[in-house]
């Protein structure tokens, strides 16, 4: 007698213009630091555009991540585990 399993695995594709190195350094430093394979692809036309209210909403959210892992570096805070995060979406 044989039994049959089904797996299904769900991913979801987030999609990030970053227009300085900068900004990029700290949300690579934000995916790193929750263990997320990620890509990089460069738009060179994108250059010098402005961010809309919710892109600028997500910049300013991940800039605050950027700077609690550098506090967390530091010893200066202690970060949430990434499941308890994940656990209170």
């Amino acid at each position: 007698m044989s039994k049959e399993y089904c797996i299904f695995v769900m991913m979801t594709t987030l999609t990030v213009n970053i227009d300085n190195k900068k900004t990029e350094k700290a949300i690579k430093a934000v995916l790193d630091a929750f263990g997320l394979d990620y890509n990089i692809d460069q738009h060179p036309d994108a250059a010098g555009k402005a961010l809309s209210k919710s892109e600028q909403v997500i910049y300013d959210r991940l800039r605050k991540s950027a700077e609690e892992i550098k506090l967390y570096k530091e010893g200066k805070i202690k970060l949430q585990d990434a499941s308890e995060f994940l656990n209170e979406l």
